[in-house]
């Protein structure tokens, strides 16, 4: 088993972790910018009640344990990114494993709507 330090020093696994995060996570600005070009499909994975009481724009609810009933409502064409709570909550990352398998080009919001919300103060609509 390595210790972190072993881990840290091997640059060729940090290299690869770091282009497989920027390939399949975006930032709220990244993420901002695609909507207002219109090329993503954003998918809240939160509950629904927490999606009526704010989400980002354009986004669609589909809580995560619905994603495989809603798999109509998503592009294959497109980017779908999901999005749950905050940088904690696993339901996006399930989610897009659940998209990925089924052949989804799919990418995660970091920070989920905490950071859209908190940290950059973008709109939220509800």
């Amino acid at each position: 088993m390595l210790i972190t330090k072993d881990i840290t020093k091997n640059t060729q696994k940090a290299l690869e972790f770091f282009q497989d995060k920027l390939s399949f996570t975006l930032g709220p600005v990244e993420l901002k910018e695609k909507i207002d070009k219109k090329e993503v499909v954003v998918i809240d994975v939160r509950r629904k009640e927490d999606y009526d009481k704010g989400h980002i724009p354009s986004a669609i609810s589909i809580p995560k344990n619905e994603i495989e009933n809603n798999l109509n409502k998503l592009s294959k064409d497109n980017i779908n990114v999901v999005y749950c709570y905050n940088q904690q909550c696993h339901l996006a990352a399930r989610a897009a494993v659940i998209l990925a398998e089924k052949g989804y080009p799919v990418m995660e919001l970091e920070g989920g709507i905490g950071v859209w919300r908190d940290n950059f103060d973008f709109d939220i609509v509800s």
